[in-house]
């Protein structure tokens, strides 16, 4: 590691400055297939958009680990968008899954009001679940200045 900075400031250059948020959330399988059980459609309905729904096939715990994760991103998203009012709805924030595997985020209605708010406008999404955890990291970038 070079010391050559040390003591010194460091200039920044003006303008627009990239600004960058992350959000992480784990979720426990259990918790989902409990909600599926209890409640089903009217969960599914509530917290996960149609496509969603149809990315997330199986029975029983696979199902509830595609949907955990599924989940684990909406929370994530929630982390990075930092709302300071009221959260955005659950369907507002959307896992889209590509053909080829990859999966983004689609903003809607105050979700994507409040990415507008924070200046970020690129999200990139992983998921993960091994066992009983579902896990989700979202970065979101933007400009610090309008």
């Amino acid at each position: 590691m070079s010391n050559a900075n040390q003591g010194q400031a460091v200039e920044r250059p003006s303008g627009d400055l990239p600004r960058l948020a992350v959000g992480v959330d784990l979720v426990a399988v259990d918790d989902v297939q409990a909600a599926l059980a209890n409640f089903g459609d009217r969960y599914l309905s509530r917290v996960f958009t149609d496509h969603e729904v149809a990315c997330s096939s199986g029975e029983g715990a696979v199902r509830a680990r595609h949907l955990a994760a599924r989940f684990a991103a909406k929370e994530a998203t929630m982390k990075a968008l930092g709302p300071s009012d009221r959260l955005p709805a659950w369907r507002s924030i959307e896992v889209r899954r590509e053909e080829s595997g990859r999966c983004t985020l689609r903003l809607s209605g105050h979700a994507a009001e409040l990415a507008r708010r924070a200046r970020l406008n690129d999200f990139a999404v992983s998921l993960s679940h091994e066992g009983n955890l579902a896990a989700a990291v979202v970065f979101a970038l933007g400009r610090s200045e309008p």
